[in-house]
């Protein structure tokens, strides 16, 4: 692990100072990343700058934690072309890494197992911290963890049957989501309007993005399937990336579409028990 203090070019001395005075936090994000878009990594520097604001929270680093390929979502390509080029996306941040575990394994990983890998303790014997080039410092031990994810992961809270009361109170409760908005969103109105999430209102960080930014991967895969440019959306050298190992074509948007229909037959079986 010779990364371990890439989140420190800064000055040591300077962030272990103001780590003594606030709690260390890192901030993890886990997606599809299909691809990783400008629009991701300006949800990191926007969640740093607000848990900044609070006076109680030092962000000391940032993780972006692409899916598994069984995750089985329609049109996503391989996960090591999904790491390659979030890597390559990264290379401008001194502060925000990739992690390849969740990508690695065999099955599907729910949002908390990776959190509660980082929590139990496991993460130096399973190579998690080790991966994420967390530093090795004294108050290594006192960080913590929060979810990074947009105002529409919220909502998803709201489906029926997608999460288990267990796994909600896990995420939220005992670790913590800072919510960055986009569009129309009314992340309020959802914490609200959730019994759960009202509870645990505390521990989720709101923030507002007052430049609007409507950029989706959804919107760069369809753009580039028509040969349109995705030219500052996506960094150069993703673009570069794609272009050389010709994805996100029509072939490829095809990706796990039969398990996506089944997927979602299940969801509407559940729904009309």
């Amino acid at each position: 692990c010779e990364h371990y203090y890439m989140f420190f070019d800064h000055g040591v001395t300077g962030l272990i100072k103001m780590a003594n005075r606030r709690v260390p936090l890192v901030l993890l994000a886990c997606g599809s990343f299909n691809p990783i878009t400008n629009q991701h990594m300006r949800l990191f520097e926007l969640a740093r700058d607000h848990m900044h604001s609070t006076g109680q929270y030092q962000v000391v680093g940032g993780i972006v934690s692409p899916v598994s390929d069984s995750y089985g979502k329609q049109g996503l390509v391989q996960a090591e072309h999904r790491i390659a080029m979030a890597k390559l996306a990264l290379r401008s941040s001194n502060w925000v890494t990739v992690d390849e575990w969740e990508s690695q394994q065999p099955d599907w990983t729910e949002t908390m197992n990776p959190a509660e890998l980082w929590n139990a303790g496991g993460a130096h014997e399973k190579g998690f911290m080790c991966t994420t080039s967390i530093p090795k410092l004294d108050f290594a031990s006192t960080l913590v963890l929060k979810l990074l994810c947009g105002a529409d992961f919220l909502d998803t809270f709201k489906i029926p049957g997608l999460w288990q009361d267990k796994h909600v109170e896990e995420v939220v409760g005992r670790f913590g989501l800072v919510s960055v908005s986009r569009g129309g969103l009314q992340p309020e109105r959802t914490v609200h309007q959730s019994d759960m999430l009202s509870r645990h209102h505390q521990n989720i960080f709101l923030v507002r993005e007052w430049v609007r930014n409507e950029t989706s991967a959804t919107e760069v895969r369809r753009a580039l399937r028509r040969g349109l440019s995705v030219k500052y959306l996506v960094p150069d050298s993703v673009i570069e990336y794609i272009h050389q190992h010709n994805l996100y074509t029509e072939d490829s948007e095809r990706r796990n579409e039969v398990l996506l229909l089944l997927l979602v037959s299940f969801f509407n079986r559940r729904l009309n028990v």
